[in-house]
């Protein structure tokens, strides 16, 4: 049976999650700002009407937020990655073939539904909208690239009201004329730029383009684009996405760290996350490495990595965070205003394929079952316990002055009803 992609995408995401338990702001202008409030990361649809674009320093526009009077939310990361899951459950529920993309983003099948497939998808919309306080638009195709335009185009016609299925549609050719190149998945500005040269500049100058000749001179990938824009599938559902390679913690830091005993503290923290991560998604990690960075816009600038590799693939915190605190001596420079610290784990096995080492004199099963009782505390307590070496004032912490609650994920920050 052939596959009938529907693009469920939800509509600004991160402002639509703020609005959820605020909707004093439902029809306001909202940004949602990056680590240390620093730049724009998503935008309302007001916002994006006055022009302003993603990735603005907020220094630039500050006087925007004044005169249009925009709500200024710090990211919570925690909040929007709990509603994910919830939406994502929620349309799980529509059909058993399902494709998690991103965070806002799901492909679902759609060729075993009865009836009209767009009367279906609005039905998806208004229970996701009920359910989770989030607005999708869903666009309905026979590959995922001709999905992704529906989606596109669903999200700015006000005549779909949110749906647009493509699978049989005669205004097919009209649709495609109103993309972009740009705006093609898997095309990106270079490309495009690239295409354009070639009298090729929107999705259905592209479609009509010969597959052997565009393969010839960007690809067998940009190929496959143009298949799929002509109706072929080339693509399907990915429900048992490869397996990681590596896993990664790091931040800005709230204000420049000089001392070594600061920086080895934000090391332990970032170590102590990433050994949550691993043992949430059943991984032990073989590999670690540190890095540390400088601003690269002063002089001498500085930027190094050290890697220390475990006999026995851990998820014990301990152990990392000892690790990680070696690799900062070795790493640090007196006189040096660092700016970033990262901790990534490579060399990833499942926990239950752990080759165990024949000199290896750590209690393995002590230590597991120590991390599964910590980690049960954290995820029901807060703020939970945390690791001495981490520190306790830690003013090297990156700084969310505006960020909402946890309404979804810390019994204190539960919504209140007046």
């Amino acid at each position: 049976m052939s596959r009938v992609f529907a693009l469920v995408d939800c509509n600004n995401f991160y402002a639509s999650c703020e609005r959820v338990f605020n909707p004093k702001i439902a029809n306001k202008p909202i940004i949602v700002l990056s680590n240390n409030d620093g730049i724009v990361v998503a935008r309302s649809n007001e916002v994006k009407s006055l022009g302003i674009r993603m990735g603005a320093a907020v220094f630039e526009i500050e006087d925007l937020i004044k005169k249009h009077d925009i709500t200024v939310f710090s990211s919570n990361y925690t909040l929007y990655a709990d509603m994910s899951d919830r939406i994502m459950e929620t349309l799980s529920t529509f059909t058993p073939e399902m494709e998690v993309y991103s965070i806002d983003e799901a492909f679902l099948d759609l060729a075993g539904i009865k009836g009209s497939l767009t009367d279906y998808s609005q039905k998806i919309r208004n229970t996701v909208k009920q359910w989770t306080g989030v607005p999708v638009s869903i666009g309905i195709a026979k590959t995922k690239t001709l999905a992704k335009i529906a989606n596109y185009i669903a999200k700015r016609s006000e005549k779909a009201k949110g749906v647009l299925d493509l699978t049989d549609s005669p205004y097919m050719d009209k649709v495609l004329a109103q993309v972009p190149a740009e705006k093609i998945w898997g095309i990106g500005s270079r490309t495009a730029a690239k295409l354009k040269h070639l009298g090729i500049n929107t999705a259905l100058d592209l479609s009509r383009a010969d597959a052997e000749m565009v393969r010839d001179k960007f690809g067998v990938v940009y190929a496959r684009v143009v298949c799929e824009l002509q109706g072929a599938c080339c693509y399907d559902l990915e429900q048992n996405p490869p397996a990681k390679k590596s896993l990664a913690v790091s931040r800005m830091f709230g204000r420049p760290v000089e001392s070594l005993e600061q920086l080895k503290e934000a090391a332990a923290n970032y170590a102590a996350r990433a050994g949550e991560k691993l043992r949430e998604e059943n991984f032990a990690a073989s590999l670690l490495t540190v890095y540390v960075i400088t601003s690269m816009f002063i002089k001498n600038a500085y930027y190094n990595s050290q890697t220390v590799e475990f006999q026995t693939p851990t998820t014990n915190t301990t152990e990392l965070i000892s690790s990680a605190q070696l690799c900062v001596e070795k790493l640090y420079r007196k006189g040096c205003k660092f700016k970033k610290c990262g901790i990534v784990l490579n060399g990833l096995v499942q926990q239950d394929n752990i080759q165990q080492n024949l000199f290896d004199t750590r209690d393995r099963q002590k230590t597991k079952r120590l991390m599964e009782v910590i980690d049960k505390i954290n995820s029901s307590t807060a703020p939970g316990i945390f690791w001495a070496a981490e520190g306790i004032r830690q003013p090297w912490r990156v700084k969310f002055k505006k960020r909402s609650k946890h309404y979804t994920t810390d019994w204190n920050h539960l919504p209140e009803a007046v």
